[in-house]
C-alpha cells in the first residue's frame, strides 16, 4: 500500500483543489482551503474518504501532508503576489501527522523554503484527534501557535467534546461540521445547536467557520448568529489552481458578490 501511494506521488498522480471562503460580515473572499485529490485516467476521482484512511494506516499520510503544504504554500504565495492581495491558505493535519515527532520542524523548513508567511497559514484539526492525549495535543498546538500559524478545530460537535479542555486548547477557530448546516433553517434541533456553538466561540474569544453552506438562506441564518466565515457551493466549490485563479480574478475584478 506504501508503494502505491508513494508512486502516485512520484508520478504527481495527486492535485490539490481549492475552495473558497468568505466573509459573511463583508462578503469577501479571505483565502481557500486546499484540499488534496487523486484522480484517475478516465477522469473519476479516488475518494478521499478512501484514500485518505488508507494512507493514514500505512504511514504515507505522513509524507503526503507535507507535499501538499509545500505544493499548497507555493500556489497560494503565488496568488497572493499575483493579485497583490492577502489570503489565508487552510490545510488539514490528520491523526497520524499530528503525533509524529518530526513535525514542527517540517512544518518550519517547508515555509522557510518557500517563504511563506506563517500568519497566512491555518491548520485544521479534528475534535477527536485534538481531544485525543489533550495534555500532548495542547503542546503541539503551542508549538505551532508560537511559529505563527492558526488553528482551527474542524468538524467541531462531532466528535466528543470536552469544554473543559476546548478552553484549554491554543485555537483561534471553530468549523462547524457541515452535518450541523445541512438542514438550516428548517431542522430546529440543528437552530439551535448552531447558534449555541457561535455563542459559545464568541465568549471563549473564537471565531467560526461554517462548511457546507449551500443556500442563501443558510448563509442568512449564519450571518445573523454573527458567524463571521463560511464555504461551501452557495460561495464556490473547491477547484483546480487554473479555475480557482480565474475565479479569485473575477472576484477582486467585482464579478462576484457574496453579501445580501
Amino acid at each position: 500500500m506504501h508503494r502505491r501511494f508513494a508512486n502516485a506521488l512520484v508520478n504527481n498522480e495527486f492535485v490539490l483543489y481549492y475552495q473558497p471562503v468568505v466573509d459573511l460580515r463583508t462578503g469577501e473572499i479571505i483565502g481557500c482551503e486546499a484540499l488534496c485529490r487523486w484522480p484517475h485516467r478516465d477522469n473519476s476521482f479516488t475518494p478521499p474518504d478512501t484514500f485518505i484512511p488508507q494512507a493514514e494506516a500505512s504511514g504515507f499520510i505522513v509524507q503526503l501532508g507535507e507535499w501538499v503544504l509545500r505544493t499548497a504554500t507555493e500556489q497560494v504565495r503565488a496568488w497572493q503576489k499575483r493579485f497583490s492581495a492577502t489570503i489565508l491558505l487552510e490545510v488539514n493535519l490528520s491523526a497520524r501527522q499530528f503525533v509524529h515527532y518530526n513535525l514542527v520542524r517540517s512544518i518550519e523548513a517547508i515555509l522557510e523554503s518557500v517563504q511563506y508567511k506563517a500568519d497566512l497559514l491555518e491548520f485544521e484539526i479534528t475534535e477527536t484527534v485534538a481531544m485525543t492525549n489533550a495534555d500532548d495535543s495542547i503542546g503541539i498546538m503551542r508549538q505551532l501557535k508560537n511559529l505563527g500559524i492558526g488553528l482551527a478545530l474542524d468538524d467541531f460537535g462531532t466528535g466528543y467534546s470536552s469544554l473543559s479542555h476546548l478552553k484549554r486548547f491554543p485555537i483561534d477557530k471553530l468549523k462547524i461540521d457541515k452535518s450541523f448546516v445541512r438542514d438550516i433553517p428548517n431542522d430546529g434541533n440543528d437552530l439551535a445547536i448552531v447558534s449555541a456553538i457561535i455563542a459559545m466561540a464568541h465568549a471563549l474569544g473564537l471565531n467560526v467557520q461554517a462548511e457546507g453552506v449551500e443556500t442563501a438562506a443558510q448563509s442568512e441564518f449564519l450571518r445573523e448568529c454573527e458567524c463571521e466565515l463560511a464555504q461551501g457551493f452557495l460561495f464556490g466549490r473547491p477547484l483546480p489552481p487554473s479555475e480557482f485563479e480565474e475565479f479569485f480574478d473575477r472576484y477582486r475584478k467585482g464579478g462576484l458578490v457574496f453579501k445580501s
